[in-house]
């Protein structure tokens, strides 16, 4: 398939997302759209997948000019598309979801079990994507929920064209590994593809050319061989620094205290295991380690969120283990979550409420038990002044915005007031290099101000260029405390559970392990398709179409 788009353009009132867009993807080509959080990437995806409407201009499909009024449409037109936020249906099975809206079905117009099991495993096979179609898809690994996406984008009737938009923003490094080599296996046999992103790295790796998107408009055509630099500077408009420039760090009092920290899941599982740790007011402590080994619960911990069943948290010399996630934040814990949509914003509440969410019962947004929505809004104008926050107004809906400026709020709304110690998990996933550079800058503020921050990241080249000292865990326990000048492999070695002493004096010669990228993740054992025949019984028919099954608001989900 050969898809031409010329001169489209969207526009949402006064305000164009997308501003005479012209892109050209050539047979079984991996064309990636590179561009800034809010440059218009999703909006222009969404044209194409007959979510949104243009206001002008073409999508030709090998030299004839198409009109899609859905999904439906852009499906039988040859084209799939794997959203940023997938559009599963968690109780539903992987076979359940694949066939939504192309339902397999027998005499009487019945569902068929059957079917439906062996078109997951015909496309599975065919691309080598690995899926048990009798899995329930809430249970599955984010990975494995999106290799879920894929089959269901590619189950479409002769899919030509793959569009993936921002497909990596929640993978760990081994997920993102996997999908890369999916990418070309599936250009390899004929299929091309839109790969929407932000992450240079990535782009270099599998694109064969790039067009660069910045406020609408396309700005460059690049080679994967331009510099990362290059890359940066034309999605953002100006010299990026990739680098972070900060001076030794001077550390004061401690700011946070763990001592014999466990918790016990409901599996009756120890996710943290009399761990211990110390942040210090005036420096940054990185927690490296491949994901699912308590990083995320030691944050929601600290929080509040989890309740301890042993040990200490103590907070500026004070034992906050019974103090209440709202009493903590009062006393000065900032905390940017992991997951932002679950913990970091209310979709349904607006741009400005989600920026006062831990401060509206206070002055001056709130006074004699009224809000005061004067306050809350110059707040918010501010903000979005301030953190380049891309929305239309301080009214509109978080849900409405790009991935990437849901997070900006969030760093907005935490750094915008007072705080002595940061929990920062996963500051940077999903926002674009600009963004990056800026919230990299802020946490090296926070901490010569005189605040500690602990950052859990699952970029190791973040860990590295940020912290001031680095603490490995494995298993619920801190492993190993480390300088930041220490050799890779050796941090490597105790992220898969070497003591500290083996990691340092390891032989030379053995296979080093260097990251999370080199560890077996659960997405590839999830994934296997070794589950028994299914008997051709009917299957629940969710009454969802194609059409129907898309959370986007009709302004575009990157704007």
């Amino acid at each position: 398939m050969r898809l031409e788009l010329r001169g489209l353009t969207k526009k949402f009132g006064s305000f164009t997302a997308d501003d005479n867009i012209d892109l050209t993807v050539e047979p079984g080509q991996i064309h990636a759209v590179l561009g800034e959080n809010g440059a218009g990437k999703s909006t222009l995806m969404n044209m194409l997948y007959g979510i949104l409407e243009p206001t002008s201009g073409e999508i030709l499909i090998d030299g004839e000019p198409l009109t899609f009024s859905g999904p439906s449409d852009a499906i039988a037109a040859g084209i799939g598309m794997v959203h940023q936020h997938f559009k599963l249906v968690g109780p539903f099975s992987v076979a359940d979801n694949v066939q939504l809206g192309r339902e397999h079905t027998r005499g009487g117009g019945v569902l068929s079990a059957k079917a439906a099991r062996e078109a997951v495993l015909d496309v599975s096979e065919r691309y080598g994507l690995r899926l048990d179609p009798d899995a329930i898809c809430e249970d599955l690994p984010v990975g494995v929920q999106q290799r879920v996406e894929i089959v269901k984008a590619l189950s479409g009737p002769e899919t030509e064209l793959l569009i993936l938009d921002e497909p990596t923003a929640v993978l760990t490094p081994a997920e993102i590994t996997e999908l890369l080599e999916i990418m070309r296996s599936l250009a390899a046999s004929g299929t091309s593809i839109l790969f929407i992103s932000h992450k240079l790295k990535e782009v270099q790796a599998v694109a064969d050319t790039i067009t660069v998107i910045r406020r609408g408009k396309v700005v460059a055509e690049l080679e994967p061989t331009a510099s990362e630099t290059e890359m940066a500077s034309a999605m953002v408009g100006r010299a990026v620094t990739l680098t972070i420039d900060k001076t030794p760090a001077e550390p004061g009092e401690p700011r946070l205290e763990i001592e014999g920290l466990t918790v016990v899941n409901g599996a009756g599982v120890k996710v943290l295991d009399g761990l211990d740790l110390t942040v210090h007011s005036g420096e940054i402590v990185g927690l490296a380690g491949v994901e699912g080994n308590g990083q995320t619960e030691l944050a929601r911990t600290i929080l509040g969120l989890l309740k301890p069943d042993a040990g200490q948290i103590i907070i500026d010399g004070v034992n906050v283990r019974s103090h209440t996630p709202s009493r903590r934040i009062a006393d000065g814990l900032g905390y940017i979550p992991e997951d932002r949509g679950r913990d970091g914003v209310i979709a349904e509440f607006s741009v400005a409420e989600n920026l006062v969410l831990n401060q509206y019962k206070d002055m001056p947004y709130a006074g004699g038990g009224v809000v005061r929505a004067d306050a809350i809004r110059q707040r918010a104008l501010g903000s979005i002044a301030e953190f380049d926050i891309r929305t239309q107004s301080p009214n509109e809906l978080v849900s409405s915005l790009s991935g990437g400026n849901a997070q900006k709020v969030i760093i907005a709304r935490e750094f915008s007031r007072p705080r002595h110690l940061l929990v920062a998990a996963q500051p940077t996933r999903g926002v674009d290099v600009g963004a990056t550079e800026f919230i990299h800058q802020r946490l090296v503020t926070e901490r010569d101000t005189g605040t500690g921050v602990l950052l859990i990241s699952s970029e190791l080249d973040e860990i590295y260029a940020m912290a001031d000292r680095i603490a490995v865990i494995y298993n619920g326990r801190i492993v190993g405390e480390v300088a930041p000048d220490t050799p890779r492999e050796v941090i490597g070695r105790l992220m898969v559970g070497a003591s500290m002493e083996d990691a340092e004096h390891a032989d030379p010669d053995e296979v080093e392990v260097t990251g999370p990228e080199a560890e077996e993740t659960p997405a590839a054992e999830a994934a296997e398709t070794s589950a028994p025949e299914a008997d051709d019984t009917p299957t629940t028919d969710s009454g969802t179409s194609e059409s129907d099954s898309n959370d986007e608001q009709s302004n575009g989900g990157d704007r």
